[in-house]
């Protein structure tokens, strides 16, 4: 299948890019992508949280009072759960959320995706996207004359100065095409991609 090329100035271009059927004429399997998805917002949590148990308080180690003789309840630490000051009795430990999908699940999940985007005519090719200057006002003007306002722009090894352009946009990010994970794709309403980050994604997911 053939990918449409389009220009500087939003105009489609009279050359096309082949592709694979495969990566980007695939059918899309929503309950795949849903997994792909969960799995990957799962992975991002952090789950650090800890409380320490009664063995892991410090200090203690002397039974406050004699067992027997003082009218006061026996006690044989002061680090116990019903103390002040004492150990959580069901602590909470860092949890790990993450989820297990396999490469092929994984590599499916994001053809679907690349595939429903061009499907929709949210998947934008260009031959090359570089940013002159760091300036985001210029970078604005560039994007609004390719008519795009909510844009993910997918690029092989981009420089400083399209970071730095974009930085400061809202509604716009750069990505690596080594970095490039599903929930950036399915956030933004378009994707920017150039000729030869296609070809790396279409290498790594044929």
């Amino acid at each position: 299948m053939e990918l449409n090329l389009t220009t500087a100035t939003g105009n489609v271009s009279e050359k096309a890019l082949e592709v694979s059927d495969a990566v980007f004429g695939s059918g899309f399997n929503e309950s795949l992508v849903h997994q792909a998805v969960t799995a990957y917002l799962a992975g991002g949590r952090a789950g650090t949280r800890a409380q320490k148990t009664r063995a892991q308080v410090s200090g203690g180690g002397a039974k406050p009072w004699r067992q027997k003789g003082t009218g006061r309840a026996r006690a044989g630490t002061s680090r116990s759960p019903i103390w002040r000051g004492g150990g959580k009795a069901f602590a909470a430990v860092p949890a790990n959320y993450a989820q297990k999908l396999n490469k092929k699940m994984y590599r499916a999940a994001m053809r679907s995706i690349f595939s429903e985007l061009n499907r929709l005519e949210r998947l934008i090719v260009v031959d090359q996207f570089v940013a002159e200057t760091e300036k985001t006002k210029e970078m604005v003007a560039r994007l609004t004359a390719l008519g795009l306002h909510d844009v993910a722009i997918i690029c092989v090894d981009p420089d400083d100065k399209l970071y730095l352009s974009v930085r400061n946009l809202p509604w716009a990010e750069v990505v690596d095409v080594d970095a490039i994970d599903p929930v950036t794709l399915l956030r933004h309403d378009k994707v920017l991609i150039t000729v030869d980050a296609v070809k790396k994604i279409e290498e790594r997911l044929a």
